[in-house]
Parts: structure tokens; sequence; C-alpha cells
């Protein structure tokens, strides 16, 4: 069992695990608040979880504490719109070309420790995910970082529910040469997931015409006829040919994006956004038409055949030409300093402050369908806040204080106070405590 011995997060544990939104007043920070301009010397009402006001001189209802944002920058939290944290026991199910009835929701995991490292980086929710080994992958999920939560009170109610699809060289196998396992072509890839759809409209068609059968026996009387064998493949492949999970679909090159872009039209099939879409720039207008979103590296390239071809103005561009991309981490390092990798944006490719905050917070809300609850300073919306010291774009700035659905989180100053405190015991010879930070929810 991994801990963290650090103080506070045992206090945040308790005041946060199992419960509803917090309140707090912010008192007089910059806020960018993505929706409009950034306002200076703002303040931010929450109460019960709920961005109520943003304005000035505002008053703490009774009992309201209240948190010195002067000097300081405060925005929306940052969400990641792909990730693998939180997940127990590995994102990739290989034993079968397509998996889609598997489920990253069953595997959730609130002690993974990662989630309270992404809180100090001002990350507030993500969407989580199976891995990239399968043409048609598992489901994947939206997750509030409510750390010290039970797995179900870390999901992120109303954001749709996902299935993970991958194109090119991860699930031909292309760099592990003993695989023997069908497809090796790109061709095979994207063949593999047009068979799978006609499987399941005729298991639809084969369910349909028993259902009718069933109608007609009981109006005669008769017995019921059996049933088809039911397929639980198969019924998720039915979820997604009905739009009732949105695609996320990892991919690099810009001919095959173009190519599953038209497959999904043929099927009507939800494709929100592309992963990483190294190529994207390339396609940014067939993007933008489609709706089709991408949650792409700042400047990560180069790391295998396929990964080549892109430049680090490659989501700016896409942002000028109107497709909504976000800047995402695929890793849980990087996941902490998104705010500096949305920086790169304005070095490359010339987006302003405002349009670079975007990438990482409303633009990866719209991806995750959750930018009705997230992604802005609004009243109404989640107080899902980072406050960073400086402006969160600046190569020196850093993240101080986290909340999540208003209650506070992550404390960097409370942390710090607490590791000093620990190093002055043992300097002074004292024992260190005995007592180590519990397991999220106080499990043993």
């Amino acid at each position: 069992m991994r801990t963290l011995n650090v103080a506070l997060a045992a206090a945040l544990l308790a005041a946060s695990a199992g419960a509803g939104g917090g309140s707090a007043l912010l008192r007089g920070g910059n806020v960018i608040t993505v929706a409009g301009p950034t306002l200076q010397g703002a303040d931010i009402l929450v109460v019960d979880g709920i961005i109520r006001q943003v304005g000035e001189n505002l008053q703490a209802p009774p009992g309201v504490p209240v948190i010195d944002c002067r000097g300081r920058w405060v925005m929306p939290g940052i969400i990641d719109a792909h990730s693998h944290i939180a997940l127990e026991g590995g994102v990739n199910e290989t034993g079968a070309l397509l998996t889609p009835e598997t489920d990253c929701a069953d595997i959730i995991d609130p002690e993974d420790l990662d989630i309270f490292y992404a809180l100090t980086g001002g990350v507030t929710s993500i969407h989580t995910m199976h891995g990239s080994a399968n043409p048609i992958g598992g489901r994947g999920i939206v997750l509030k970082l409510r750390w010290g939560a039970t797995a179900p009170e870390m999901v992120f109610a109303g954001a749709p529910r996902t299935v993970k699809w991958a194109l090119g060289e991860n699930p031909k196998q292309a760099n592990s040469p003993d695989s023997t396992r069908y497809p090796k072509t790109r061709m095979g890839v994207e063949a593999s997931i047009r068979a799978i759809f006609e499987e399941a409209r005729s298991y639809q068609r084969a369910w349909r015409d028993h259902q009718r059968r069933a109608a007609a026996a009981a109006k005669a009387g008769k017995p019921a006829p059996l049933p088809p064998r039911r397929d639980l493949r198969l019924e998720v492949v039915s979820d997604i040919l009905a739009g009732k999970l949105w695609v996320r679909c990892h991919a690099y090159q810009a001919a095959e994006m173009l190519s599953i872009l038209k497959l999904c039209q043929e099927y009507g099939v939800k494709l929100a956004a592309f992963e990483h879409g190294l190529e994207a720039y390339k396609i940014a207008d067939e993007l933008a038409a489609a709706g089709v979103g991408n949650a792409a590296f700042a400047d990560f390239w180069g790391y295998k055949w396929e990964a080549f071809f892109t430049l680090p103005h490659s989501v700016a561009m896409q942002v000028r030409r109107g497709v909504v991309a976000a800047v995402a981490s695929d890793s849980a390092e990087r996941m902490r300093r998104l705010n500096l990798d949305a920086a790169k944006t304005v070095r490359f490719g010339g987006l302003t402050p405002d349009e670079a905050i975007r990438t990482i917070t409303i633009n990866a809300a719209t991806i995750c369908g959750t930018d009705r609850w997230v992604g802005t300073i609004q009243v109404g919306k989640h107080a899902d806040l980072a406050v960073f010291d400086r402006h969160p774009l600046d190569a020196y700035a850093v993240c101080q204080m986290t909340l999540v659905d208003g209650n506070v989180l992550f404390d960097r100053a409370a942390v710090l106070a607490e590791r000093a405190a620990r190093e002055a015991r043992v300097r002074e010879g004292a024992p260190p405590p005995t007592t180590q930070t519990p397991p999220p929810g106080g499990k043993s």
C-alpha cells in the first residue's frame, strides 16, 4: 500500500471523503475567467461547491472561510483530456483484438498517489482510459480528482462515457515482431472495425426479430421463443453505433484520421476526438467541419516512425482553424505541468495567453463533454479552481492551492509547513510521528 507521508493530506481526506461541495470566499485574486476578460483583484464566492458570485468586495456568509488570493492568479481547474492514472492492474487488454467489453470504471483506483500529485499542478478532472493496443479497446471514464473519495464518488456525474479506439503502429503491433495477432496492416485495423460494426448490426436485427416473435407469441398465448445468445462485446459495439459512447481515437497520421472519420460518418458514430493527432494540423479544416476535437501533445514527437511528421506549432494551427484542440498529458509526470505545456502554444504558434489557457480548460472540457459544469469561472459552475503565484503561463509559476467542488484538496503552504515541522522533530532527536497519512477513505 502506497501512502503519502504528509499530515495535511490526512486532514484533507477527513474533510473531503464522502463529503459534498465546500464553501469559501477567494479574495482579491487575478481571476482568469476563460469565459470573459481576466478580472484584476476580484473575489469568487463558492457555496456548497458551486460558484455563486464573481466580482469585487463580496462578503463571506457566516462560517464561510476567506482565502487570501491577493497577488495570485486564479484559473479554472486544469482538465487533462488524455490520461491513464487512477487505474489499477494495467490499461491494455491485449488478449483479444477487440475488447470494448472491458471497462475502466471497474478498475478505478482512488488511492493512486498520482491523483494527489496531479492536484499539486492544478489539475482537477481527467479523462482516464484504456490503452492503444486494440482497434477498439475498452471504455474510458471522466473523473473528478476528489482525493480521499471512494471510486464511485470520483466519477464525474453526467459526463458521457467513452470508448478507446486506436490506429497505426500500436494496434497492428508493428513494434512486436513476434506477435502473430491479426491485423498486421493499417488497412486491417480499419477492416476489423468495419467487420464488428456489421456483426453488431446483425446482432441488433436478431434481437429485434426476437422481440417481435416474443410479442406475437405472448399475444397468441404461446410460449416465448428462445432469445439470441447474449454477447457483451456486441452490446457495447451496439452502444457505439447508437451514439451512447463517444469515440476517442488514438491516431497520428492525417490520412488515417480522414479515413476513420469517413467510416464514423458512414455509420453515424460519435467521434469526439482524436488522441495525439500529431498530423491533425494538415486536416484542421476537415476536423473543424466535422466537429471532431484533438487531445494533443504540445511538443512531444519523434519517439516512433509514425510520430515524426509534426511541429510544435500544430496545436496553435488547429485552434486558429477552428478545431477544439486541447493540450493533454498521457503522462502522470507531464500532467503536473500542463500549464507550461499550454504556454508553449504561445511561443510556438502565437496563441494569445487566453487562447492557450483554453487548451487546458474549456477546450478539454468540451472534448470530455463536461463543459456545462467546468472549464470556466462562471456563476453556476463547479468550483474547480487552481491558484498560482504567477500567471499560470509564466515559466516560474507554481500552483499554490487546488480546489475541487469548493474543497481545498491541495495547499502548498500547509504541506511545506508540515514538512518543516517533521524535519525539526528529527533534528531535535525526537522520533518521527508513528502515524502516517491514512489511505484515502480511511481504509486500512
